[in-house]
């Protein structure tokens, strides 16, 4: 039985770890364990039981380009939430959906995510796999809310990644083109117009995250597509 016993645990630790490589072989890297960002989403629901934001607010979600910028004021006149967490990739959006977009059923979602997806390693597929998921999510669970998709940007730190992250950014802009309710705000042709990569005062000194600059040039693209997405 001890033997018996053995050879079922063998199999069992050989059967997962064919699942795990198979999945690495399908889909790139592991998906990062959401959990890392448990603090980050209990600080918002903290934010929110001293002061209950109201609801159909534009909300903007996203990874560190959503958090390190202010968009109250980036976006004056439009009244809106930023619920960026830094590091994130479009799958821990779709895990804290229910607690970091849901509450606040928002008329919009000014979306950056996927920069950090390919940089894990997650390959196009995935990517564009994950956000499908994210966009269903919104399109179930809050029937009429928008999504304003920004591309992942060029830049001068992950310039090597940039040819598969361009071939998300046209796969999203198609999807834009069929999907009603799904809007795409072009911020990577006037990055990519000043060089390739970008120029570097566009962006903080690490080359990745924006300078006021960039932030500015963001905020010229986006809010036109904002104000269409809100008239429609």
């Amino acid at each position: 039985m001890m033997n018996m016993n053995r050879i079922w645990k063998r199999t069992e630790n050989v059967c997962l770890l064919t699942l795990l490589l198979v999945g690495v072989a399908v889909f790139g890297k592991a998906t990062a364990d959401p959990h890392r960002f448990d603090d980050a989403i209990a600080a918002f629901e903290a934010i929110d039981l001293e002061s209950t934001p109201a609801k159909g607010k534009v909300l903007f979600l996203g990874s560190s380009s959503i958090r390190r910028w202010d968009t109250a004021s980036a976006f004056k006149g439009i009244d809106s939430l930023n619920r960026g967490f830094g590091g994130s990739q479009i799958s821990d959006s779709i895990f804290f959906f229910d607690r970091v977009v849901l509450p606040y059923a928002p008329s919009i979602i000014v979306f950056y995510a996927g920069d950090n997806d390919i940089n894990a390693g997650k390959t196009i597929d995935q990517v564009i796999a994950d956000f499908r998921q994210f966009a269903r999510l919104v399109n179930r669970k809050l029937k009429g809310t928008k999504i304003v998709y920004i591309p992942i940007k060029p830049s001068i730190s992950r310039e090597a990644l940039w040819n598969d992250m361009s071939v998300v950014n046209k796969r999203i802009q198609g999807m834009s083109e069929k999907q009603e309710g799904l809007y795409y705000a072009d911020i990577a042709t006037p990055m990519l117009a000043t060089g390739r990569p970008p120029n570097a005062d566009l962006f903080a000194n690490d080359g990745l995250h924006l300078s006021d600059k960039g932030n500015a040039m963001w905020s010229g693209v986006i809010r036109p597509v904002l104000e269409q997405a809100l008239k429609d």
